[in-house]
């Protein structure tokens, strides 16, 4: 069996698992924290932007990418985090803030893609297709995949911290066809 095809199962099962313990990040995640003060970015900020660049990285390539319908245009920072502002636009410096319910709806989005997309992939690309990396498909999906991981270990360790709440561990997805 060609290296493709056994590593492909791994990469949705640790995508579909990522991706849990982050909704359950979201999820358990108090009104008053959503927006709190006292980081850089706020809660629902970094919630966001891990599930933007979750989406983005999902494609094949830049040129694929179809903003999620509830995007908010015309800011300076699509993801929503806190950067630098462009003292020549005139445009927001930040979306309004997205709900709880904002943010898990596009985590769906992005939880459903997952397998298809994976499947799709030549992880034997030389080039992930966005320009801004220099690395093959394969790296870029772990890439994204330690994104995912460093955003919601983040949140997870606010959530210990401001409200003594633990998101739960959750080490692999089962494939379809394990639960059969």
């Amino acid at each position: 069996m060609p290296l493709e095809d056994t590593f492909k199962p791994v990469l949705k099962s640790q995508y579909h698992a990522a991706l849990a313990m982050l909704r359950d990040a979201v999820e358990r995640c108090p009104d008053e924290l959503w927006t709190a003060s006292g980081h850089l970015s706020a809660f629902w900020q970094v919630a966001y932007h891990c599930v933007f660049f979750t989406h983005l990285y999902l494609h094949t390539e830049e040129a694929a990418f179809r903003l999620w319908p509830g995007h908010q245009r015309d800011v300076q920072h699509d993801d929503g985090l806190t950067n630098s502002p462009d003292p020549k636009s005139t445009l927001p410096l930040l979306p309004a803030v997205y709900s709880k319910s904002d943010v898990l709806a596009y985590w769906e989005i992005c939880d459903r893609m997952v397998d298809e997309t994976v499947d799709a992939m030549d992880l034997d690309a030389p080039s992930c297709g966005f320009s801004w990396y220099r690395v093959s498909k394969l790296e870029h999906q772990l890439i994204n995949l330690r994104h995912v991981q460093h955003h919601t270990a983040q949140l997870a360790d606010r959530l210990r911290t401001a409200v003594d709440v633990n998101v739960k561990w959750v080490g692999a997805h089962p494939s379809p066809a394990a639960a059969d």
